[in-house]
């Protein structure tokens, strides 16, 4: 499995980053707590603070910035060690651990690679048709493997990389033959899975546990993907069309590409116990997901009972789990993570915040205030590496302004977690596996920057006319 590039061991860090870091924990508490915040809210606020910047600057892995931070928090007494750790017990937590553990089981049995012949065989003879089955088969996986890195850059892309190389589409002169379409294509379109399916990236859950807090709307499994598949599927049409028509490969005709996938599914041969087994708990752990209302399971304990019935026929190994390294990276700072935005929420940090920010929309008519937010949160991204980094600092703050302002709730919350991914595809760092895709050096930095902002318009477009319109039809807002 291809994993997101890491930072360099702690010695080889540049002592400017951790400088900054700690740098701007000083700050804040020297600047002193405003009226209404407590000392230890302020420490918080500090501490949070500093580890964003940390999981910016990477002075170390992000998970140990976060990690970092839990322990600042105890050592400092802004909270009891209980309560530091107190992210690690959270089903959200547990929910995304699992969802990587049921991944490892996709990829090892080869059901990931089968869809993704499935589709190349029957829409791969033209080179747009073939960006679309390659799009087709991220947003399928989608549904259940919550790693954008795991999905794209270690199912898909090994794929495009073969297709374009079995065309002598290589980086450099012939960089244009296909690869370059195809590797941008597949890289934006995965972006716009990740914004359909809570599964689609692993910051989703933790996007949805903020909606939960700040406004009390709960996006399940189901309503997301509900919300999410109308736009999602207009936008996955548009995207490698647009891409097609303005950064067109050079082959058109790509009827080797279907027989390339024939003759792969010939290798693989029929379905084996393993893919079947994975399939239907698949099926299984989707179905009970988008169904609490009927049998009141948790989501976290159906991804554990999916895990579970892994284990049981031997479809994965324990070995398997210890050995999912990205899983637990996760888990370390998504637990910290989860934690220190739920206690900031609760010292009135935040709040402050969105009064500050709401006078400044005051008078406004919500649907302005809302579109500003949107476009200021959406783009702001380019200052981030990391859709969870971004999400965790911004999305709150720009939920209760919103809301302040008179925006429906839901609305609200369904136009920043679109956002939250689709931002993503600015730049060549917007996420885990960008540096994949861009580091295969089929795309020149100023091509990805320039057709990320395009596809910025045709998806921030879509998700405002479409998207919103089918909220409407649906009664959310």
């Amino acid at each position: 499995m291809t994993t997101a590039p890491t930072s360099p061991p702690l010695a080889d860090q540049t002592w400017w980053r951790w400088a900054a870091v700690v740098g701007v924990a000083l700050a804040v508490i020297l600047a002193g707590a405003p009226e209404g915040i407590t000392p230890e809210g302020w420490r918080l606020f500090a501490i949070f603070l500093a580890t964003i910047v940390g999981s910016i600057l990477r002075p170390a892995p992000p998970s140990a910035v976060v990690l970092f931070g839990v322990c600042a928090m105890a050592v400092t007494k802004t909270m009891t060690p209980a309560l530091a750790l107190k992210g690690y017990s959270d089903p959200v937590v547990w929910l995304v651990l699992c969802a990587f553990f049921i991944s490892r089981g996709v990829m090892k049995t080869g059901l990931g690679r089968r869809i993704a012949f499935l589709f190349i065989r029957a829409l791969g003879r033209k080179s747009l048709g073939l960006g679309y089955a390659l799009v087709g088969t991220d947003a399928l996986l989608a549904t259940i493997v919550p790693s954008n890195s795991a999905r794209a850059g270690g199912i898909v892309f090994p794929i495009v990389r073969s297709l374009s190389e079995a065309y002598d589409s290589t980086p450099g002169a012939t960089r244009r033959r296909l690869g370059a379409y195809l590797m941008k294509t597949v890289y934006q379109c995965d972006v716009i899975a990740c914004a359909m399916f809570i599964t689609g990236q692993a910051s989703n859950v933790i996007i949805a546990k903020f909606a939960m807090d700040a406004a009390g709307i709960e996006l399940t499994y189901a309503k997301w993907m509900l919300g999410g598949i109308v736009p999602g599927l207009v936008a996955l049409l548009l995207v490698p069309w647009v891409l097609f028509r303005l950064f067109p490969p050079e082959v058109k005709e790509t009827p080797h590409a279907t027989e390339f996938a024939q003759e792969e599914l010939r290798k693989i041969g029929p379905m084996v116990r393993g893919e079947k087994l994975m399939l239907a708990v698949f099926a299984f752990v989707a179905l009970l997901w988008m169904t609490p209302s009927i049998h009141g399971i948790h989501y976290a304990v159906v991804a554990l009972l999916g895990v579970c019935t892994l284990l049981l026929t031997g479809v994965i190994e324990w070995s398997d789990l210890l050995a999912e390294r990205q899983a637990w990276d996760t888990f370390i700072w998504y637990g910290g993570l989860v934690r220190m935005a739920e206690a900031l929420g609760d010292t009135g940090v935040t709040k402050r915040f969105a009064e500050v920010a709401g006078g400044w929309t005051a008078g406004w008519d919500w649907t302005a205030a809302l579109l500003i937010l949107v476009v200021i949160y959406f783009y702001a991204h380019y200052a981030f590496a990391s859709i969870t980094a971004h999400a965790t600092a911004m999305f709150t703050p720009f939920l209760v302004v919103a809301i302040a302002a008179g925006a429906p709730p839901q609305l609200a919350v369904l136009s920043l977690a679109a956002a939250s991914n689709l931002d993503a595809s600015l730049t060549h760092y917007g996420t885990t596996h960008a540096p994949i895709y861009f580091g295969a050096q089929y795309v020149t930095q100023r091509e990805w920057w320039r057709l990320g902002f395009i596809v910025s318009l045709v998806t921030l477009g879509t998700w405002g006319t479409v998207g919103v319109a089918w909220w409407k039809l649906l009664g959310w807002w």
